[in-house]
């Protein structure tokens, strides 16, 4: 009979008492039949990927190498878990060939947690030589050429959730409803757009108006605060908005109250809402469109710069990092085609940083603790876990966790 893989995922079931982790948790097995793998594309950086699969409510991916990835020693397979889910998450797990026997060999690497960001390999460069997979005498392909990988994920404990139910507590509601009440309000925004008339021969000014608490905007958005005059002699001070469209600043104000802007809204007006939450000092509404702006922006050689300056103008650190990454993946390209003569010379060390990032991922020697190479939304979440500001450059939010203490670079 021939040895050939089977098309299964493995799952372990415990019979009598087995020995308990340290926390608990449970290992999920899956085994890839990579089919007639002396016939996959083998040049230097080609791939070959798995479907995506679940695991810790996120999506991952296997990816490999046959001839290696750039990083690999000459005849050596390189094997990643590619993270598709957007995000991060922390994720444990180990990689195995599995030969014709059925027999699990090559496991690599120990054991470690680590956090796993979307759109970044992590795994084996140099796995296994290719020529060993491929001898006959070594076992590793069935009788079909199947190569098998299993890749054992441990599963994180998740927090059981409350039978009873409590209802949340109601105070963000409450000042919702109070967002346009003219009836409570003490001050008054008026919002100015300009409209060409159907001649075009005259440019008019269309205001609207947006009542606000003064008190609400003093904790929540003192930028907007600071507009009014604290010596008017009104029941209610007026501020002139002339800025901003009245359809911008009303989901900016919005959202100061507590409330939310759709991701459809946010999609059709970024650059809008980016530009008046930053002059405007919104913090959390600037990051969110400049998140959903890099998800639904495609790079590209004609856009690069542009991308650059718009989000170096507006300390865009995310967008950034986006133009970065994909100079550093087009470097030969990007060099010809490219003109930085309009790039400020600060942004170079982000180049720097891009392109060392790179290559300690395709090395597999990432130092997860090294503050310089870390992505900005990790930089962002331990900034905002310290109670910092989470608005601003690469290097200003690295100085701020090198200043809280708590933290050291590596």
């Amino acid at each position: 009979m021939s040895a050939v893989h089977r098309h299964i995922e493995l799952n372990t079931i415990d019979v009598g008492n087995p020995p308990s982790s340290r926390n608990g948790n449970k290992w999920r097995e899956f085994l890839f039949n990579v089919h007639d793998f002396a016939h996959l594309p083998s040049g230097r950086d080609q791939y070959t990927e798995s479907p995506a699969f679940e695991c810790n409510g996120h999506q991952w991916q296997l990816v490999v190498y046959p001839g290696g990835h750039l990083a690999a020693r000459e005849d050596f397979v390189s094997v990643y878990l590619n993270p598709c889910s957007p995000g991060i998450a922390t994720v444990t797990f180990v990689t195995n060939f599995m030969n014709k026997f059925g027999q699990k060999v090559f496991r690599r690497p120990d054991a470690q947690p680590f956090d796993a960001i979307s759109g970044t390999l992590y795994g084996i460069t140099n796995f296994a030589r290719r020529s060993h997979v491929l001898d006959p005498s070594k076992n590793m392909l069935d009788d079909n050429g199947t190569m098998a990988i299993i890749i054992s994920i441990k599963e994180e404990e998740t927090e059981a959730l409350p039978t009873e139910f409590v209802p949340k507590n109601p105070f963000n509601n409450m000042i919702k409803e109070k967002f346009l009440d003219e009836e409570t309000s003490d001050v008054c925004f008026e919002v100015s757009s300009s409209e060409i008339e159907e001649d075009r021969s005259k440019r008019s000014r269309l205001s609207t108006s947006f009542y606000a608490h003064s008190q609400i905007l003093n904790i929540c958005a003192p930028m907007l605060a600071s507009l009014f005059e604290s010596n008017e002699d009104r029941s209610v001070k007026v501020a002139s908005i002339t800025d901003v469209s009245p359809d911008i600043f009303r989901r900016m104000l919005f959202y100061v109250y507590g409330g939310s802007v759709p991701e459809e809204d946010l999609k059709a007006h970024a650059t809008g809402i980016i530009d008046a939450a930053d002059k405007y000092i919104i913090v959390n509404l600037k990051l969110e469109a400049e998140t959903v702006y890099v998800k639904e922006t495609d790079i590209t050689m004609d856009n690069a710069i542009d991308n650059l300056l718009y989000a170096d103008a507006k300390n865009l650190a995310l967008l950034k990092e986006a133009v970065m990454d994909f100079l550093a993946e087009n470097t030969a390209e990007a060099s010809e085609t490219i003109s930085f003569s309009d790039v400020p010379g600060h942004v170079m060390k982000d180049l720097m940083v891009a392109f060392s990032r790179r290559e300690e991922t395709k090395q597999g020697s990432q130092d997860d603790n090294n503050f310089t190479f870390m992505r900005v939304s990790e930089l962002r979440k331990k900034l905002d876990e310290k109670g910092l500001n989470v608005d601003g450059s690469r290097e200003a939010m690295i100085e701020a966790l090198k200043s809280s203490g708590g933290e050291s670079e590596t």
